[in-house]
């Protein structure tokens, strides 16, 4: 079964879905189709986290993804890296005091294509 991105009107979405389907097959990733799957429903069903949820559910050292926004409502007390669809600039700023990390969905998983050791919240 294959993904139709035709319905996503932005160009910089379909290319993020596209590419994620790509290492999914190339990798036989199952955690990159389920991201892809995800960001290819409807915009009403993406997950937005707040910084404050992240630090209380991920573990020091833990690689999270959020399939949609991180927002910067609350506390980061752990070094964690979080991978998100977008992030709002207080969350960014939050992250970054704290010396945790943001990377973009493409960017995660041009660095780990197996999808490894990765946790999704929502």
């Amino acid at each position: 079964m294959s993904l139709q991105t035709a319905r996503k009107t932005s160009p910089a979405m379909r290319g993020t879905i596209e590419k994620l389907i790509t290492i999914s097959r190339e990798n036989n990733s199952v955690f990159w189709r389920d991201i892809a799957e995800r960001l290819n429903a409807g915009s009403r069903r993406y997950s937005s986290i707040n910084v404050g949820k992240i630090s209380r559910l991920a573990s020091d050292g833990e690689t999270v993804v959020v399939a949609g926004s991180v927002l910067g409502s609350g506390f980061v007390d752990k070094k964690v890296t979080v991978s998100a669809l977008a992030i709002s600039e207080s969350a960014r700023k939050k992250l970054e005091e704290n010396g945790s990390t943001f990377k973009s969905l493409e960017e995660l998983a041009a660095e780990n294509p197996k999808g490894s050791n990765l946790r999704i919240l929502r």
